[in-house]
């Protein structure tokens, strides 16, 4: 077991080390969740910070019983990372931003033919969201054009049909209004309680939460391929992985179900754990002899760098030091779009933590291989009021 795995408790573990900081809040909110009824066992990751009652950056392993408000409003939320036909070395900036004005309106007409054929084919039959298809939503949401910074581990790289001078496209989306109106008509019937897999409720969720999950997969595409078709260029998605869900699995030889909160599974191969917008994403591979560290993580690895600052007070803290001009371009030389003030200085680099930080962690635990890292070349919030 590697020395950044640290065990809380009994049932709880934290991948992380002692120089990585994660807010006493988070931690206390990771040991209370683990004292829910049919709670067995909870892994926090190095990017764990705390949320609306549950921590995220987390995985919880139940038997017999599902948690809804632990996995929250945004079932399905996760990231697609997509190859495009342009070369790096072809991009313009200026003509690119140019290019994005309208990315955000709902999709029109001339989209609804593959929407209904990838409906159909994903087998989505809820109605009434297809408005939002294709658009990002708020927080810490985004599309973002990168470049192959460096590559560590050249076989995987290549065997993934990556190329250093082509420019990939990660997009970070859920399930959007969808997700919310299943949490909210859980919590009116049931608050915060679990469904105890005997029930009625517990199937029915569960149907709608897996048709969420395929909606979001759906939105991550026709983001992804509207972001493409705007810059004039093709692409193919290389991984597609879900962050944010609940799922059969067994785990210490027991049937259950596993909460991700903002957790990526290790157990599906090849996932980009992306930095803030003025850091490195990072391609990796989770280890083939990591059979102790994926059973004391839970399956699952960061989603991301976590945050340092609670959102709502990162303008205070900011303003002083950086005007709103300043945010808009990154250490990395990368652009960012964001015309939303309080999102800019919510999602400003300095609110996250260094991603080299969490991927550091990962590998001390054994947990992770690193094939490439991504650099940010535009990053794609909102062209106006940030949507919800």
């Amino acid at each position: 077991m590697g020395k950044s795995v640290q065990k809380l408790t009994d049932s709880v573990n934290l991948i992380a080390s002692n120089d990585t900081w994660i807010e006493g809040l988070a931690t206390h909110q990771l040991i209370k969740t683990s004292e829910l009824a049919g709670m067995h066992r909870v892994a926090g990751m190095p990017d764990l910070h705390p949320g609306r009652g549950y921590p995220i950056g987390a995985a919880f392993f139940t038997k017999n019983k599902i948690y809804p408000a632990l996995v929250g409003n945004d079932i399905g939320c996760g990231m697609a990372l997509w190859q495009s036909s342009l070369k790096v070395s072809k991009v313009n900036l200026d003509k690119i931003v140019k290019k994005l004005k309208d990315i955000e309106l709902p999709l029109d007409d001339s989209w609804s033919g593959i929407i209904q054929m990838r409906r159909n084919e994903k087998n989505i039959r809820v109605q009434g969201f297809d408005h939002a298809l294709g658009t990002i939503g708020g927080g810490n949401h985004f599309a973002e054009f990168q470049a192959v910074d460096e590559v560590y581990n050249e076989r995987a790289f290549s065997a993934l049909g990556l190329s250093k001078q082509q420019l990939q496209l990660l997009v970070h989306s859920g399930s959007r209004g969808l997700g919310q109106s299943i949490l909210v008509k859980h919590i009116t019937e049931h608050n915060h309680d679990g469904l105890q897999s005997s029930e009625q409720s517990f199937t029915h969720y569960f149907e709608q939460h897996d048709e969420a999950v395929r909606w979001a997969e759906l939105n991550r595409e026709m983001i992804a391929k509207r972001f493409l078709d705007a810059i004039r260029a093709s692409g193919n998605v290389i991984l597609d992985v879900n962050h944010n869900l609940v799922t059969a699995k067994e785990v210490d030889g027991m049937q259950g179900f596993l909460h991700r909160k903002g957790a990526t599974p290790s157990d599906c191969g090849a996932v980009v754990i992306p930095g803030s917008r003025g850091d490195y994403s990072y391609l990796v591979k989770p280890r083939e002899d990591a059979d102790e560290a994926m059973h004391m993580s839970l399956y699952s690895l960061a989603h991301g760098a976590g945050r340092k600052w609670k959102r709502g007070e990162c303008q205070g803290r900011l303003s002083h030091k950086y005007k709103r001009d300043d945010l808009y371009k990154t250490e990395l030389g990368s652009r960012v779009i964001c015309a939303n003030k309080e999102l800019l200085y919510d999602e400003a680099p300095q609110a996250y933590k260094k991603a080299q930080t969490i991927i550091a962690d990962l590998e001390e635990a054994g947990l992770i291989d690193v094939i490439a890292r991504l650099r940010p070349i535009l990053t794609f919030k909102t062209n106006g009021g940030c949507s919800a």
